[in-house]
């Protein structure tokens, strides 16, 4: 079927979350949470991702950085959200993080116009990706978030194939960092999809904060090589897959650059509708991401700009300043229900 523009920028976001059935293939493994999250989690010390290479600190809207796709189609997965372009993403000071940071809220209610596919749109939020802007192959990927949580939201802190809309999903592969879903107060989730091991098969694990996942910042992180790919929550480690257990079940498709997502989706198949007992708005907060990789000539990958002297915090003056940290960029910007096609075209 002839691609149009407009359909190779969906596939982007086509097909991509279908998750873990009731007897998955490989088993989640749920970990306790860390006592306290630190502030910044490094690399660990394994990991030859030590050198930053790329971050969105979040002191200003960098659309260089980001693109917000937009739609109401149900993103393959009967969402019940409108993704406008940005009206729900804005940076404010949290001094909570001490530092300003992104907030991605979800709220009753859409643009005048707003279509939705089951009629007017009950709810809006946003999406950003990094495609066409930033793209990574291998290293260490992490966020530090504090999630929203109530019944019928999903948030998430993913990545998906650049190559996506040539080669469609699931061949393009997916990472996905950090999801949650609000009939789960204290669990995140990760894993990864591929040719033959995707819709109700993919490789998942499930880590467990021991507290409400809005109760604080966490750092959601992956480190990611040729041979592997190993999941974090505050630099504890709880799920890993190497690539012989994945080319085991299919090809391994984690060779090429892949793009960052950031999210937060209201109802679905997955995380159910928002019922009486939801409460809206619900906000993500995101203190930054950061991208890690090994030192040396080609640690820079597509789409990365050259690191640049640390810039001064946007935040108010009377605000305490970021901790002193590597360089980064110039600014320019288990049973249970199924998972299901979230990421659809709309």
């Amino acid at each position: 079927m002839p691609r149009t523009t407009a359909s190779i920028r969906l596939l982007a976001s086509a097909l991509c979350w279908l998750g873990v059935a009731a007897a998955p293939a490989v088993a989640a493994t749920i970990f306790p949470a860390e006592p306290a999250a630190t502030r910044h989690a490094a690399p660990t010390a394994a990991s030859a991702a030590t050198e930053l290479v790329w971050s969105d600190e979040f002191d200003t809207t960098d659309l260089d950085n980001w693109t917000f796709e937009t739609g109401g189609g149900g993103w393959g997965n009967n969402e019940l959200q409108y993704y406008t372009n940005g009206q729900n993403a804005f940076i404010q000071y949290d001094a909570t993080a001490g530092s300003n940071v992104l907030v991605i809220e979800a709220r009753r209610g859409a643009p005048a116009g707003a279509s939705c596919w089951y009629g007017a749109c009950q709810y809006s939020s946003s999406r950003m990706i990094t495609l066409g802007k930033h793209a990574f192959r291998y290293g260490r990927m992490e966020a530090r978030i504090r999630l929203p949580q109530t019944p019928g939201i999903w948030p998430a802190f993913w990545m998906l194939g650049a190559d996506i809309g040539q080669v469609g999903w699931p061949q393009s592969g997916e990472i996905d960092i950090m999801e949650h879903v609000g009939s789960e107060p204290t669990l995140t989730h990760g894993a990864l999809h591929g040719p033959g091991y995707s819709g109700n098969t993919p490789f998942a694990g499930t880590h467990d904060l021991r507290q409400s996942v809005d109760a604080a910042y966490h750092v959601y992180a992956v480190e990611w090589d040729a041979d592997g790919i190993r999941w974090f929550v505050d630099g504890q480690p709880f799920y890993s897959v190497t690539r012989a257990q994945v080319e085991a079940r299919g090809p391994w498709v984690f060779d090429q650059p892949f793009f960052l997502l950031l999210n937060v989706a209201v109802g679905g198949n997955w995380p159910g509708s928002p019922n009486a007992g939801s409460v809206f708005p619900q906000r993500m907060y995101v203190d930054y991401v950061r991208v890690y990789q090994a030192p040396g000539p080609r640690r820079r990958s597509v789409g990365s700009q050259p690191l640049a002297p640390p810039r001064a915090a946007a935040s108010p003056a009377t605000a305490p300043a970021r901790p002193a940290l590597a360089p980064r960029v110039m600014e320019r910007p288990a049973a249970g229900p199924e998972r299901h096609e979230r990421r659809a075209i709309p």
